[in-house]
């Protein structure tokens, strides 16, 4: 029998996939390994970029290697390092090496993790990622789950099957008649809840103005007689109140072992927002920030932010599966389901979808449970060394010091007539002028009417020595304003 099919090596395999993929490999580690070496913020103007990238489509193609280099001389300048440990804007975290390795076979399987028959072996691995996360951020083991988008779809997610279980409790089927006729549901909020509920809300038909926003404490958390007087007013009408599990600006926590008793006797459903901040759990250090949070009926959190997993991916976990299958499932008899597994189509409200459990798998075998406390204490404490060194400079003022890995810092203008919005210019300016150094990237934010430069550490790569660049950075545009 011949055999030798079996013993080709791989060189001798012609496959129209090797040389443009061996190419992307190249690119990639070039890309990776010249991080620490590369300005963070973008270098090419959008005008550049249109420029480059742009053109009329040809009328014929060119060859896959050519299309890959071309793409990557066209897109210079125009990449932003949020992959490397000088990031420190909005909330984004960077790729494991073994999250990064799976996510592209994930794309080179090319599978429709929509259902176990199209993808039987990322079915299964979605199905055990979602019990090692339960099991990290302390979430009720029997709790159903999703893996969405990112944030916002699990809020959608976890909304809908709040939407579901409220009505239903009305006698009103949300999934047949639609929302025409339907008793109104509002949200009770603090006011630093995030634009993706707002967003959430809207995409489900409830309505922004469904949103009542009540007031917080000087800690930034939602006041309990707040809560209790808005529940009190109506306390008939189906209701969500959302918490914050480290809120956008200050990472602000709010008392869930007190708030959500007091929801859940006017019969509330408890949703958190958690899109950081619950990942907190997974570290004995600053698990006592989300005591009580067990008890809540939805949690929506991301994994490209703190497990540093590859955009994009988010989790939505509710403890009450009946509510969530019921407010997604869809069958068809073209669909083929089996006794025993979970179809990914009955619990997030896509159909076609790439396998973002892979990722999630690989990133949680590579750190385990230890490495994930030591990847949220090790931000936590670069965030907090960042922010406190930065406000004590000449000309900085520490507005929030950090709990956990969010923290706040403000730039005075050193005119003695200075006004609130002359320090709002330069705090701006400050932001602008450390982001064209290249040494690191920071984002804006208005907090209590204050421009403010947010802090934020996601990166697993982050070090002392990206710490002290960026503080660098930062004195010396400092020094340069205060020679003007």
């Amino acid at each position: 029998m011949d055999t030798s099919f079996n013993i080709m090596s791989p060189e001798n395999i012609t496959s129209p996939f090797r040389r443009v993929l061996q190419q992307a490999l190249n690119h990639t580690l070039q890309y990776l390994e010249s991080l620490q070496h590369t300005p963070v913020a973008a270098t090419a103007s959008l005008a550049d970029l249109r420029l480059q990238l742009g053109g009329p489509l040809s009328d014929t193609g060119m060859e896959a290697t050519q299309v890959i280099d071309e793409l990557v001389a066209s897109t210079r300048g125009g990449i932003i390092g949020s992959a490397g440990g000088r990031f420190f804007g909005w909330a984004i975290g960077g790729s494991l090496p073994a999250a990064l390795a799976a996510d592209w076979l994930t794309s080179t399987w090319d599978q429709n993790a929509a259902l176990s028959a199209c993808a039987p072996a990322e079915a299964l691995i979605e199905e055990i990622c979602g019990s090692w996360i339960k099991e990290l951020l302390g979430l009720p083991s029997g709790a159903s789950f999703a893996l969405v988008s990112g944030c916002q779809m699990a809020h959608v997610t976890c909304l809908g099957a709040a939407r579901h279980a409220l009505l239903d409790r009305l006698g009103w089927n949300i999934e047949y008649d639609g929302l025409r006729d339907a008793p109104p549901i509002r949200v009770l909020s603090s006011s630093e809840y995030h634009g993706s509920i707002e967003r959430a809300v809207r995409l489900l038909g409830l309505g922004s103005r469904c949103i009542e926003e009540l007031p917080v404490d000087k800690h930034g958390c939602l006041q309990l007689q707040a809560l209790s007087s808005a529940l009190s007013k109506r306390p008939e009408a189906p209701t969500i109140v959302l918490l914050q599990a480290g809120d956008l600006n200050i990472g602000a926590y709010d008392r869930f072992s007190e708030l959500i008793p007091l929801a859940h006797r006017f019969h509330a459903w408890v949703h958190i927002d958690g899109a950081f901040g619950l990942w907190a759990e997974a570290s004995p250090t600053y698990r006592y920030l989300l005591a009580g949070v067990d008890q809540a009926d939805s949690w929506a959190t991301d994994g490209h932010k703190w497990l540093n997993v590859p955009y994009d991916c988010g989790y939505a976990f509710i403890a009450d599966p009946q509510a969530h299958r019921s407010s997604m499932s869809h069958r068809a008899s073209y669909l083929t389901h089996s006794d025993g597994v979970r179809d990914e189509i009955d619990w997030n409200p896509e159909w076609s979808r790439r396998g973002r459990g892979v990722a999630t798998y690989a990133a949680l075998r590579q750190l385990g449970k230890e490495g994930v406390a030591q990847l949220i204490e090790r931000c936590c404490r670069h965030a907090h060394d960042l922010v406190t060194r930065i406000g004590a400079l000449p000309g900085a003022q520490l507005m929030w010091e950090p709990q956990i890995n969010q923290g706040l810092v403000r730039f005075l203008d050193s005119r003695p007539q200075a006004t609130p919005v002359d320090h709002n210019h330069q705090t701006d300016a400050v932001i602008a002028a450390v982001m064209r150094s290249g040494e690191a990237f920071f984002s804006g934010t208005t907090w209590q009417g204050k421009r403010c430069m947010r802090v934020s550490v996601c990166n697993w790569q982050t070090s002392e020595g990206d710490v002290a660049r960026a503080l660098a950075a930062i004195k010396q545009v400092l020094e340069a304003e205060m020679r003007k």
